[in-house]
């Protein structure tokens, strides 16, 4: 191994060892979001889909499927079409939090307008629809509409309980479980049935997915609060937005009568004034709350890397060990 291999990063080491197949994804991500029809299409989705993100989900599709030993082509499909379905959810997300900010860019909504935001993310659902169709597998179609549907259960449950000072770590699971686990649990559990992998490997496959989206967005959420700029987005803005995340839940739970007058003012009522992101972070470390979160990320870390050593030995299953590790180091 050189040492530029060994310097990189799990998920850079990921991508490759899947160099090949990632090329092709590229390749059919052109194809499939052209619209001679609405040149929109392709413009909106370009900016987003250019716009530097990793393609993890893509990758664990990639991954699962070469790991279970798959030699078709139809795994790429699914990677393209897990992509699209990611990329629809971050334009409807971006219009329904009004961000201004995504990947360290302009989103699409503030550069076109809401309604083409909302409408090409309806036409990458629908696209993304056409390629799970393709492989001829039910199960699979089963897999990845479920997801679809889970996604938007978890991003309604969100905005229900946005502001809601009583939310329980049991309703904050349910909603990283459903807006952003699904698609990660159905990415890695899609990719072991295209392959013929048996029952236990899938569902190990899926509780992998599922761990590793948990702990993905449990730091996602940390990084909101101690983040830099370099996260691609405003740094507090789930606080403006009221969002009730777990390192907030547990300083919520643990605070006095002053900080309680805090989260109502802030959480509660969305007003932020530009300090109080710093006061957010004070009372947070000051109970623990940031520690333990990140603890919390760790267990679900430990809980994916578990499910792996239920799968066949293979340098891919190595790597997507060290995937969920990075998951938990990252800063950005």
């Amino acid at each position: 191994m050189s040492l530029d291999h060994a310097r990189a990063k799990p998920h850079d080491r990921l991508a490759a060892a899947l160099e090949g197949d990632l090329a092709r994804v590229g390749t059919l991500i052109r194809e499939r979001m052209a619209s001679e029809a609405a040149p929109r299409i392709p413009q909106v989705t370009a900016h987003l889909i250019d716009a530097g993100g990793k393609r993890l989900r893509p990758m664990l599709v990639l991954a699962a499927a070469r790991m279970m030993g798959f030699e078709g082509s139809y795994h790429i499909h699914l990677a393209v079409a897990v992509e699209f379905i990611h990329t629809a959810t971050l334009l409807h997300d971006d219009v329904v939090d009004d961000s201004k900010q995504r990947r360290g860019r302009p989103t699409a909504n503030l550069l076109w307008d809401n309604m083409s935001s909302v409408l090409v993310g309806d036409y990458l659902f629908a696209r993304a629809f056409q390629l799970m169709v393709e492989p001829g597998s039910l199960r699979v179609l089963d897999i990845l509409a479920n997801a679809s549907a889970t996604i938007s259960e978890g991003e309604v449950l969100q905005l229900v309980v946005a502001r809601d000072l009583s939310a329980t770590e049991e309703t904050y699971l349910r909603v990283i479980r459903g807006k952003t686990a699904a698609l990660f649990s159905a990415a890695t559990q899609a990719g072991g049935v295209i392959a013929g992998a048996s029952a236990d490997q899938e569902e190990a496959l899926r509780e992998y997915g599922d761990a590793l989206g948990i702990a993905f967005q449990i730091v996602d959420d940390l990084l909101d609060i101690e983040g830099t700029d370099a996260i691609g987005k405003n740094r507090g803005d789930d606080l403006r937005e009221g969002k009730l995340t777990l390192p907030v839940i547990r300083a919520i739970a643990r605070a006095d009568e002053e900080e309680r007058a805090f989260w109502t003012r802030t959480v509660g009522r969305g007003q932020v004034e530009a300090e109080d992101v710093e006061r957010a972070r004070a009372i947070m470390e000051a109970h623990g709350a940031l520690d333990s979160t990140r603890a919390e990320a760790g267990m679900w870390v430990a809980r994916a890397k578990a499910a792996l050593e239920r799968l066949p030995a293979h340098p891919l299953r190595e790597m997507l060990a060290d995937l969920a590790d990075y998951v938990v180091a990252r800063e950005v």
